[in-house]
């Protein structure tokens, strides 16, 4: 059960690029949840798992002897869980009618950049921070700025009369 949980039902053992498969796992589970429950959900939703998933990982890591495994993608779907909410928030706040895909794809494309390269604090969290914790927070904070650069992006795209499909 713990295994199923930490690869997010396995999609952490998809290769080439687990993180990928993981954070697009992810974007499909936070669709789902966006349209079925709404986007607040959603929001609650990435920090439930981020503070559920500290302890999970501390467990899983001590039984392995491993750290961040690559399998291990829980982070993953909760930094992108975070970006999508705080992208599609802006979204809905612009006043756009259609479902916000565009910041959907943002979203992830920046989280990815983001969680792979791990600039300035992702990467000292990451370098710093030991167990699940450190599992879980450079991916909390790369959703953060992800989820700000796609608004950002968004905001521009319709403030420039941008056709949305």
């Amino acid at each position: 059960m713990q295994k199923l949980f930490i690869t997010f039902f396995y999609s952490g053992l998809l290769r080439p690029a687990p993180g990928t498969w993981g954070s697009l796992a992810g974007v499909i589970a936070g669709v789902g949840i966006y349209h079925y429950i709404g986007l607040e959900t959603l929001f609650m939703a990435s920090i439930l798992l981020f503070l559920a998933s500290i302890g999970v990982i501390d467990s899983y890591e001590a039984k392995s002897n491993t750290h961040d495994d690559s399998s291990i993608v829980i982070d993953e779907v909760a930094g992108v869980w975070l970006a999508i909410s705080i992208a599609l928030s802006s979204w809905q706040q612009l006043g756009v009618d259609k479902f916000g895909w565009i910041s959907v794809v943002l979203a992830f494309i920046f989280f990815r950049i983001l969680d792979i390269t791990k600039p300035s604090i992702i990467g000292r969290l990451d370098r710093n921070l030991k167990g699940g914790l450190g599992v879980m927070s450079d991916d909390m904070v790369a959703g953060l700025f992800a989820g700000l650069i796609a608004a950002v992006c968004a905001t521009v795209w319709v403030k420039f009369g941008i056709p949305v499909w």
